[in-house]
């Protein structure tokens, strides 16, 4: 007889009226997908995995597949296993009735392992090359998103969420407002209590600048891997909470063109095997190794703007005097570079990189990321001076920074591939493009505004 996994034990007898499991996996487009199970299922799914198509990883972002690289069509839309990650199996508050939820990774159905083009997998093999570093990346994430109002407006366009206390539409934000955070306290206590209960360690809640527009951020982690699983596990979180209470949440980059944009900010250290921080700016080397990370960030940001800036609708983020980084420029405590070092005390030194949109995945970001550093360090490169001032008066030319040029440099790519892999640049570029090619597709109604 199978022994139940004490997990799934200790999960029934907290909560014995559990009466469904959703099994996610976060496809390419770091989107949650997956299937709904009965509870009586938990044991078996975590014994053995339950079986979903191994191709929903190759999905752009309306759930289509283009048949990448003859996966999908060609080689006959196989299964593969979705096998639960240890300690993520949690209740789901904002659901009706009891169900429950555990984040998944992909294992093959006939060797059992993992998929070489599952994002999550990707982070794996760009992790593992700093063991030969000898350092651990620890890592915290920040999203930006707007509360909606669940009824578009007569365009069918998205409104901000109206106020709990005054039911009007706000016109524009209140960045770093208590009273607004005040205002939709319901909504943004009911997010953080689920994320409590589900295990995502969120710390503080900032409003921001567009009207309806928030910021979550997440607690550092010495495990990258779970830091983007928080990530992840936060968009959904927020949705779900925010559908539950009367409103929409949406992680699109630039959902309004009159207000700011939402990012995804990742901050980044390095820890030794004595457990100090590389750029710990009291070593000899501290600030030698730091400008080594920045310096292969700045090579390889070119090459990673489409995985930072995954669709048509991020590209509108990056405006000069915006606060959103338009050059590789890096600083002290300026939020006009792309690559900022926080105010910190020595030994919390670190990176805050603020190029992505808040809907890109935050797996291959953080790949994309980490990819950068380790190639900056591997080769003991120089940074730029750094800036002072506004860097983002005028945009860098050199960065390709609409969709197009992004997929195009990300063809051309040299250091990527050596981290992400060839062959997985190729297929998230084939999906990206096709996905790009199907929206253009369809006559935009400014066409007609133009040129009827």
């Amino acid at each position: 007889m199978t022994q139940t996994d004490p997990e799934v034990d200790k999960f029934l007898r907290e909560n014995p009226a559990t009466t469904h499991l959703d099994v996610l996996l976060i496809d390419l487009c770091g989107n949650a997908i997956g299937k709904r199970l009965p509870a009586s299922e938990l044991a078996a799914v975590f014994d053995k995995g339950t079986a979903v198509c191994a191709a929903m990883q190759l999905v752009d972002a309306m759930g289509n597949t283009a048949d990448p690289m003859g996966y999908g069509f060609s080689d006959g839309d196989p299964d593969a296993f979705a096998v639960p990650i240890a300690g993520s199996l949690c209740a789901v508050p904002w659901l009706s009735g009891n169900k429950s939820q555990v984040l998944c990774e992909y294992r093959g159905a006939a060797d059992g392992q993992p998929l070489w083009y599952e994002p999550r997998q990707v982070l794996k093999n760009v992790l593992a090359r700093f063991d030969e570093l000898g350092v651990t990346p620890c890592l915290a994430l920040e999203l930006e998103f707007y509360l909606l109002d669940p009824h578009r407006d007569e365009a069918g366009r998205p409104q901000p969420a109206r106020s709990p206390r005054s039911g009007a539409v706000e016109a524009s934000g209140k960045v770093l407002s208590l009273d607004k955070l005040d205002e939709f306290d319901a909504v943004l206590t009911a997010i953080e209590s689920a994320c409590h209960l589900q295990g995502i360690p969120t710390t503080s809640m900032i409003s921001e600048y567009g009207a309806g527009q928030f910021e979550v951020n997440l607690m550092h982690q010495h495990d990258a891997l779970s830091a983007a699983d928080h990530a992840a596990l936060l968009r959904r979180a927020i949705t779900g909470v925010a559908r539950s209470l009367g409103f929409d949440a949406s992680f699109m980059s630039k959902p309004f063109a009159e207000q700011s944009g939402s990012g995804m900010h990742l901050h980044l250290s390095l820890i030794d095997a004595d457990g100090r921080n590389l750029f710990d700016s009291t070593r000899a080397d501290g600030e030698l190794r730091l400008g080594q990370a920045v310096a292969g960030l700045q090579a390889t940001m070119g090459e990673a703007m489409a995985i930072f800036a995954p669709n048509l609708n991020v590209y509108r983020r990056f405006k000069p005097d915006e606060f959103v980084p338009v050059t590789t420029d890096w600083g002290e405590n300026n939020r006009s570079v792309a690559f900022r070092i926080p105010p910190s005390d020595a030994a919390n030194r670190r990176i805050e990189h603020r190029v992505a949109g808040a809907d890109a995945n935050p797996y291959l970001v953080a790949a994309a990321i980490l990819a950068g550093v380790h190639h900056g360090l591997s080769r003991e490169l120089d940074p730029a001076a750094k800036k002072g001032g506004n860097a983002g008066a005028e945009v860098d030319d050199s960065l390709p920074l609409t969709l197009w040029q992004a997929l195009d440099r990300l063809a051309q790519a040299s250091i990527l591939p050596d981290y992400l892999g060839s062959d997985y640049l190729q297929i998230y570029r084939q999906v990206k493009q096709a996905e790009f090619e199907a929206f253009m597709q369809d006559i935009l109604p400014r066409e007609y505004d133009w040129y009827l």
